[in-house]
């Protein structure tokens, strides 16, 4: 069972969009998310235009609970071990960490 120490189980459908994502440039990001409930890392958007780099973008913002950014960080170690070939990782607790011109100075 996952805990706040191993983090969350990752879905199979995770790690087979992204492997799509990878392969094929498929899509032009996939927003997964922390299903508390199901105790498991979900799918939860998709977007159909192929891109050519593979961003990896961690949001846990400042405002969280504790316990949730415990979740979440032991949660994405463990998520990212599962996608193999991510380019680029940005980790950002407020929007300005992750806005178009941080993700564009990233990409070159």
């Amino acid at each position: 069972m996952a805990n706040a120490a191993s983090g969350m189980a990752v879905h199979d459908e995770c790690k087979l969009k992204f492997l799509e994502l990878k392969a094929k440039r498929t899509y032009r990001f996939i927003v997964y998310k922390i299903e508390e409930k199901q105790k498991q890392v979900i799918v939860e958007k998709l977007e159909g235009v192929p891109k050519s780099r593979i961003f990896f973008i961690a949001w846990s913002p400042d405002t969280s609970r504790v316990r949730n950014k415990m979740i979440y960080a032991s949660s994405k170690d463990r998520f990212k071990r599962e996608l193999d070939g991510i380019q680029v990782e940005l980790q950002a607790t407020d929007p300005t960490e992750m806005g178009l011109d941080v993700i564009k100075s990233r990409a070159s």
